[in-house]
């Protein structure tokens, strides 16, 4: 097999990704570009993504974003030879977008088309920095929509779900502590950098599911959420005074806790030597730094995608249909339908 182009296209949420990467005929996938244009700003005044304004803010950046990943990557389209396409989980409109303009650029090109696993990507995004998985791992994701702990075999098809969250996604209540405590939206970013400055030991909030007969790899942070909203009203009402630093790392603490105990348990149970944590929330430092402590204690080998990759991206997309093509996994049709609801094991379509 000589060498190929795959390009890849995101659009399930509230970033517009391009991704270029070449599939060596040794298997070796290296990243040529990856040009992402985010509506984060337009949602920011709504504290969350809608819907409407983020199909057309993909409308808008589709072309310019593919433009620059080219640019990039010293290429032109006609230099591609497959084009992959997240076609779920997602937006309804919004994954609309991204198949409608990767069905038109395979047609034009006559390429193959491959609509992939927008959570698959995730994974796949790990390979891009330290190279090809090993033939097991286990991958949290975390993100503003999902948490989940997935076994991962092959990328190319064997993925299994684990635990996921019950209610709300970790990110999720990133954003709606945010709000509470008088944060910016998104939530992460802000609720990292205070958490620094705080005492995560300052105030005991819950840690969910964690019980003896709570099942053992899903998630809740429903009633963590709810836990500091309630404490911030007891303190209003008393007339005393609020840390947002304190509240912040000790929110964290609790989150950070929760899913870096999971997760080793999990791989330690299963057997399963490494541990790849993606997805949006990986990018939070103390989820990264305690993820490292507990698994140097327990003899695995953790892999952290850097922060860019971590958050939704065209790069990943193209990862994942390298692998596809790299797997002779016959192309999707042109018919190719979105699923707003695509279950994580279905890897491709």
């Amino acid at each position: 097999m000589s060498d190929k182009i795959i390009l890849g296209i995101e659009s399930s949420c509230d970033e517009t990704g391009v991704g270029i990467v070449r599939l060596s005929d040794t298997g070796e996938i290296t990243l040529l570009a990856d040009q992402v244009a985010s509506s984060v700003d337009q949602h920011a005044r709504f504290g969350g993504v809608v819907p409407e304004v983020a199909s057309r803010a993909h409308l808008e950046a589709m072309v310019p974003t593919m433009e620059r990943a080219l640019d990039e990557s010293g290429l032109s389209l006609s230099n591609v030879d497959a084009i992959a396409v997240t076609c779920g989980p997602g937006l309804a409109g919004a994954l609309l977008v991204g198949v409608s303009a990767a069905k038109a650029y395979a047609a034009a090109l006559d390429v193959p088309l491959y609509g992939v696993n927008h959570l698959a990507g995730h994974v796949a995004a790990d390979t891009l920095q330290h190279g090809a998985l090993p033939s097991e791992c286990l991958a949290l994701l975390v993100s503003g929509g999902h948490t989940q702990l997935l076994k991962v075999e092959d990328l190319a098809g064997k993925i299994t779900e684990i635990g996921s969250t019950i209610d709300d996604a970790a990110g999720e209540a990133y954003d709606k502590v945010a709000r509470i405590i008088g944060l910016p939206y998104p939530g992460g970013p802000p609720i990292d950098k205070a958490a620094k400055q705080g005492n995560p030991n300052a105030i005991k909030f819950p840690r969910g599911l964690t019980g003896p007969r709570d099942p053992k790899f899903d998630f809740s942070f429903s009633g963590l959420k709810t836990a500091v909203a309630r404490w911030v009203e007891g303190q209003e009402s008393d007339g005393k005074p609020i840390s947002v630093d304190d509240v912040c790392a000790s929110f964290q603490e609790s989150v950070a806790d929760v899913l870096t105990a999971k997760a080793v348990r999990a791989a330690t149970e299963l057997g399963i030597g490494t541990l790849v944590i993606s997805g949006g929330v990986a990018a939070n430092s103390r989820l990264s730094g305690l993820a490292r402590e507990r698994c140097a204690q327990a003899g695995i080998e953790l892999r952290v995608p850097r922060p860019r990759l971590c958050t939704d991206n065209g790069a990943m997309i193209a990862a994942l249909g390298a692998h596809l093509v790299a797997a002779g996994v016959r192309p999707s049709s042109l018919e190719l339908p979105t699923d707003p609801g695509m279950p994580v094991d279905t890897v491709y379509v």
